[in-house]
């Protein structure tokens, strides 16, 4: 198969925002990669996801810290997986797409992809306006009024500022992103080590034995430690879906494979381990001193009444989830609208829809969206991508044996991706099987016992489905 790294009648025209990188481009090493996944988890949204965990399924402390790293080890292994491909070709997502699902087809993975980047985006812009929030209590001493739709002023105030920051970054670019999270990470570690020390010294020396056991349902068995571990890993990886289906937007980046290897190892399962740790501790001390079952950190801070400690840990969790954001929802977003019209959508046109929709989800979030619960709500997002994650990887390693061409990718008609009409339609039915089953596992009493499986199931089911049609369709 052809190898080209040049397209020709690029479907791209006038808008280089999906051209494939050119080798002097790819310069990000291992600990760019590592910063991705450190600051993914390190956002307020990451914490407080990690949290509930805890808190929401009565298991031990170990079992929940167990299930974690085994979350962490699974993803690691899927984005190996998915990533593979736009490190060796320096194309993204939504040109990937285009192998399994057809030059048009791929447009449905694109924007499913980015509702649920569009979707994260708004919710990302809320917890980091928690943090400002709390810097502005923290320097003022403000005290808040009535709330309306759940939030104060205060957190009005703060939510719209963290928006229309968002907005004056990426008009003016993207190109300091990657040093903006590789200071942010290890800061997000040194406040919550803090966290720690504080909660520690309040907790009279119990932090430690309570970790074990205070979220521990009083009736807990066997069955249901083993039942709360799939549930964790289940909800985790879900948690990752969306950044697992596009790695290829950040793999295209990495210098070589075993950048992008090492990067993956360094900053999820050995990542996991040490955030894992530091969360179970933290929410656990938070339940002792204060005896609350507290989720975000930020409210954590506010009860120490500590204002340097606010202070720092307001303009840490702020820069961690603003620039996760950016990177692990703006982009994926952008991209995917970019797509649908190529070369009408420009990068700053597809940045304001997407700071539009934001808007109002974020907004949304307390008075609404999060009733729906954090755990159900990321398992949702996660159930609807996993068939089309099974398709591409079942597309690329089965059927093609990691063999693209590039230059077809970029045809506006005809070529080896066309499918005749610009579909695949084997992959069409393969999604919408995989997808009813997936989301149904997440909402249907029935299927409940399958909840932790969704995302695992809907992604093998749309693999498998696939590849048999496609395999059925070629022996004819």
């Amino acid at each position: 198969m052809q190898n080209s790294t040049q397209p020709a009648q690029p479907v791209t025209a006038n808008h280089d925002t999906l051209r494939p990188v050119t080798p002097a481009e790819k310069s990000w090493g291992w600990f760019a990669i590592f910063n991705v996944w450190a600051n993914d988890v390190q956002s307020l949204f990451g914490y407080s996801l990690v949290a509930s965990l805890f808190i929401s399924y009565g298991v031990s402390g170990w079992t929940a810290f167990a299930a974690l790293i085994t979350a962490g080890l699974l993803v690691m292994v899927l984005v190996n997986l998915s990533g593979a491909a736009g490190e060796r070709y320096g194309i993204p997502y939504p040109v990937f797409a285009r192998a399994s699902m057809g030059l048009r087809g791929a447009r449905l993975p694109a924007l499913l992809r980015a509702i649920v980047a569009v979707f994260w985006y708004g919710v990302q812009v809320y917890f980091a306006s928690t943090a400002l929030a709390l810097l502005i209590r923290s320097l003022t001493g403000i005290t808040d009024g009535a709330p309306i739709m759940g939030m104060s002023g205060i957190d009005w105030m703060s939510f719209l500022l963290v928006w229309v920051f968002h907005i004056l970054i990426f008009w003016r670019g993207m190109g300091w992103v990657e040093t903006f999270l590789n200071i942010a990470g290890p800061f997000v570690y040194l406040v919550m080590i803090g966290l720690v020390v504080v909660l520690w010294n309040r907790a009279d020396g119990q932090l430690l034995s309570q970790a074990q056991t205070i979220f521990t349902s009083a009736d807990s068995t066997f069955g249901t430690e083993v039942a709360g571990f799939i549930a964790i890993v289940g909800t985790m990886v879900a948690y990752f879906a969306a950044v697992m289906i596009n790695f290829s937007d950040f793999s295209r980046y990495a210098r070589n494979r075993r950048a992008m290897t090492l990067g993956n190892l360094t900053g999820l399962p050995l990542n996991m381990i040490l955030f894992s740790a530091l969360a179970l501790l933290t929410t656990a001390g938070a339940a002792v001193v204060y005896g609350e079952a507290l989720i975000n950190p930020t409210e954590i801070v506010e009860r120490t009444d500590s204002v340097i400690l606010a202070i720092i840990a307001a303009i840490t969790f702020f820069a961690a989830t603003v620039g996760i954001n950016l990177v692990a929802n703006f982009i994926p977003a952008v991209n995917g609208i970019a797509n649908m019209a190529p070369s009408r959508i420009s990068f700053r046109s597809a940045g304001i829809i997407t700071s539009v929709f934001a808007l109002f989800i974020g907004g949304l979030w307390t008075s609404f969206i999060s009733q729906v619960g954090i755990d159900g709500f990321v398992n949702t997002l996660g159930a609807t991508l996993a068939p089309l994650y099974g398709i591409l990887i079942a597309d690329y390693y089965l059927l093609r044996k990691q063999e693209l061409s590039v230059e077809d990718l970029y045809r506006t008609e005809g070529g080896r991706y066309h499918y005749g009409n610009g579909w695949n339609d084997h992959a069409l039915v393969a999604f919408a099987i995989a997808a009813i089953f997936s989301v149904a596992a997440v909402w249907v009493p029935f299927l409940s016992q399958l909840s932790g499986y969704a995302w695992l199931i809907g992604a093998l089911l749309g693999g498998v489905i696939y590849v048999m049609r496609s395999r059925s369709a070629q022996r004819l």
